[in-house]
């Protein structure tokens, strides 16, 4: 079966091929569009061609009929000294009234403005040289051997089409973000919504059983029963109430208060070690200084103790769990390492998502509860920090210090 990773790699290929034969396409017809231009162009040259040295008898009017056709090519038309004797087309700085002859007379300052345009394609060449190897320039030979040059720029139309491909391609990429990003919120929502009501029902569904052990615990006393073994009852009976209340909590802004982060870690752990493996050797160091946080003391307790218990489980009930705390610049941080199997880097991100498990039993809800406790509840961080298949991983939470 296809994973999530594998899925979303197959889409965004799909989609870049897409974008890629469109662009492809979309240039292929600019550049189809750029060579008519320039077979147009060489008509009105060689019609100019005429035009310039022609006799009495020519067909004038046919020659002046094609040059006319052109109301959209920006042309110059200038000598090898790029002194610019007629122009067509070009969007001037000035504007002046309307003229109907075919070509515009120059004023001062558009005469500047073209010579300098023209200058910048000429970039320094000879036209000669220009007229051979620029598919913008055309040269044009005269009676007397004098030549001339005619130097034409794309349409506004074609200069229009050319980014037109790349503009509704951002377009398009910004409609399937957004698309992406309300799919993603979607599901979020409906994945809160089902956390929501199956942590609520849990809570719900335990509270009948545990006011039923509390009231039995209560009986056993009377009967005679060596009150130690009532008092472990009592112990887990109250844990169980606890767990119920954390589940209730699920869905709601739990209430924050300022915590001290050493005691938090230490009594979640102290409640830990006598319901584990004693071949598990847990090791605390706990910073010099107990830095104050502000969070839910239930719900940060339920943190520690699953991923305590999931590195006992990594291990298989036998090695060594190093538990640190820390600060670092307003951070303060809490770092599980366990000596066992390791996680691929592949699912450094993945062993968060819901569903995710490597046991045998079990619905891989764990890791997704404490990302949700850490990150949506206390504005704070978990991930992996270092691991190593047949070492150990290391889990990493960062929580903003209390200001």
């Amino acid at each position: 079966m296809m994973d999530k990773r594998t899925g979303k790699m197959i889409g965004i290929t799909i989609a870049a091929i897409v974008v890629i034969v469109f662009l492809l396409v979309s240039n292929n017809l600019v550049k189809q569009l750029a060579e008519q231009e320039r077979e147009r162009m060489d008509i009105w040259a060689k019609a100019t061609e005429r035009l310039a040295t022609a006799n009495v008898g020519s067909d004038l009017e046919f020659l002046l009929g094609i040059i006319s056709q052109n109301n959209s090519i920006p042309v110059l038309i200038c000598d090898r000294n790029f002194g610019i004797s007629e122009f067509r087309n070009f969007q001037l700085p000035e504007r002046g009234d309307e003229d109907k002859s075919i070509f515009t007379e120059l004023s001062t300052r558009n005469r500047e403005y073209l010579d300098d345009r023209l200058k910048k394609a000429a970039n320094g060449m000879a036209l000669e040289s220009l007229s051979k190897k620029n598919r913008h320039f055309i040269k044009v030979e005269l009676y007397g051997g004098e030549n001339q040059y005619i130097y034409f720029e794309d349409s506004k139309l074609l200069k229009n089409l050319s980014i037109y491909p790349y503009i509704q391609t951002t377009v398009m990429v910004m409609l399937a973000l957004i698309i992406y990003l309300a799919m993603v919120y979607t599901k979020r929502a409906e994945q809160n919504r089902v956390w929501v009501g199956l942590s609520k029902e849990t809570a719900h569904q335990l509270g009948t059983p545990i006011s039923s052990l509390m009231a039995w615990t209560e009986y056993l006393h009377t009967t005679g029963v060596e009150r130690d073994i009532t008092d472990e009852i009592d112990k887990d009976v109250k844990r169980l109430s606890v767990i119920a209340n954390r589940f209730s909590k699920i869905g709601s802004r739990p209430e924050m208060q300022l915590e001290y982060i050493n005691e938090v870690v230490e009594r979640s752990i102290d409640y830990m070690k006598s319901r584990v493996s004693g071949k598990v050797d847990i090791r605390l160091h706990l910073s010099a200084d107990d830095y104050g946080v502000k969070l839910s003391r239930p719900l940060v307790e339920w943190v520690m103790e699953n991923l305590t218990k999931n590195a006992v489980d990594a291990m298989q009930g036998e090695g060594v769990l190093d538990i640190t705390t820390g600060a670092e610049r307003n951070i303060i941080w809490i770092e599980v390492r366990d000596t066992g199997k390791g996680i691929a880097r592949k699912n450094f991100k993945t062993v968060f998502n819901p569903g995710y498990t490597t046991k045998k039993r079990g619905w891989g809800l764990g890791l997704t509860l404490v990302k949700r406790i850490i990150e949506e509840y206390h504005k704070g961080k978990i991930y992996v920090k270092e691991s190593e298949i047949g070492v150990g991983t290391t889990f990493r939470i960062e929580l903003p210090e209390a200001k």
